[in-house]
């Protein structure tokens, strides 16, 4: 604890301090590096995170639209659901944590690692207290009457008691209730993609800002307005309500993201140390929801164990190999 609490203490002066070391000989060329990365943040950033909003958008609308048009097997949308959590576990250790190291330094170690655990933290009591990260394909609406052939009697009843709080209530409050417990979610990734585009601003990498966060962001929100869809369609929504829903729940990720560039642009001076620690929050964030979707079917998946683990471990993959398309003094 007494570390912990010299981290938090000792930060803000010693991030100035190391900012100092690397630049004490060279005032003049720092303002203008500055002034460059101020440029960039306002016409590439923006633009970037425009593009960005689009994408995201469109993945939320096409996860809201699956249900009504496509029927999973629960096998197949566990396969999915490795894939992505495999990714994301891969995007919080490969690229969050990292870029947090790089943005403080590791003399700053215990700081980082306490972000990191608040960040896991408040994911666990976010999931605990709205049960936000059980998603499954609508197996109980009229949709999908025949698309769990693949599944035992005995796994499909054991899944369906460790789910019933999810999907044994049709009514408003539960889709409201599931909506809303999504919304803090998803701007908390909006924060992990801001937190990690403006790292990339900051050390001028050009490119694609936060390409690794973005990946895992696209890739896993269909499954966020799945879920949502689907208990609104058990709730009787019409489509127009589900429309509109799922794209104000699209549009939160990107404001989340855009407040925090905006918020590091009023930190002045201590952006290095605001950044660092939204990368470091981030990762303990994407840490806990890849865990929330994959531990919980080690025990109902036994008979699948070998398919499971390919897609993890190719998920994983994925996001190492994103790191070939970053620049390369960003992970050495």
């Amino acid at each position: 604890m007494s570390s912990s609490s010299v981290a938090f203490a000792e930060t803000p002066s010693a991030a100035k301090h190391d900012h100092h070391d690397h630049h004490d000989h060279s005032h003049g060329e720092h303002d203008h590096s500055e002034s460059g990365t101020n440029a960039d943040f306002g016409n590439n950033a923006f633009r970037q995170l425009g593009l960005y909003t689009f994408l995201i958008a469109g993945a939320s609308l096409l996860g809201g639209w699956l249900p009504t048009r496509i029927r999973f097997s629960h096998l197949q949308f566990q396969r999915l659901l490795s894939v992505v959590g495999g990714m994301l576990l891969g995007i919080g250790v490969f690229h969050l944590f990292p870029h947090a190291v790089l943005e403080l330094g590791v003399n700053h170690i215990d700081f980082i690692v306490t972000w990191m655990m608040g960040g896991i933290v408040m994911m666990f009591f976010l999931l605990r207290t709205f049960h936000v990260h059980h998603h499954e394909p609508p197996a109980t609406t009229d949709l999908e009457e025949t698309s769990l052939e693949s599944i035992s009697s005995e796994d499909d009843h054991d899944h369906h008691d460790s789910c019933q709080h999810d999907h044994g209530v049709g009514g408003g409050l539960s889709w409201a209730g599931m909506f809303f417990g999504l919304s803090i979610h998803t701007l908390l990734d909006g924060l992990a993609l801001g937190a990690s585009m403006q790292a990339e601003v900051h050390h001028a990498t050009g490119g694609w800002l936060g390409l690794g966060v973005l990946a895992g962001i696209v890739l896993h929100k269909p499954l966020d307005s799945l879920s949502i869809t689907t208990l609104m369609l058990n709730a009787n929504q019409s489509p127009s309500r589900r429309v509109i829903v799922n794209l104000i729940y699209s549009l939160l990720c990107p404001l989340g993201a855009a407040l925090f560039l905006w918020g590091v642009r009023l930190a002045g001076g201590e952006t290095a140390l605001v950044v660092g620690a939204g990368l470091a929050f981030s990762a303990g964030i994407f840490l806990c929801i890849a865990l929330a979707d994959l531990l919980p079917e080690m025990e109902f998946h036994t008979h699948n164990r070998w398919q499971l683990s390919v897609c993890l471990l190719v998920g994983i993959a994925l996001a190492w190999g994103i790191r070939f398309l970053e620049p390369g003094h960003l992970h050495h």
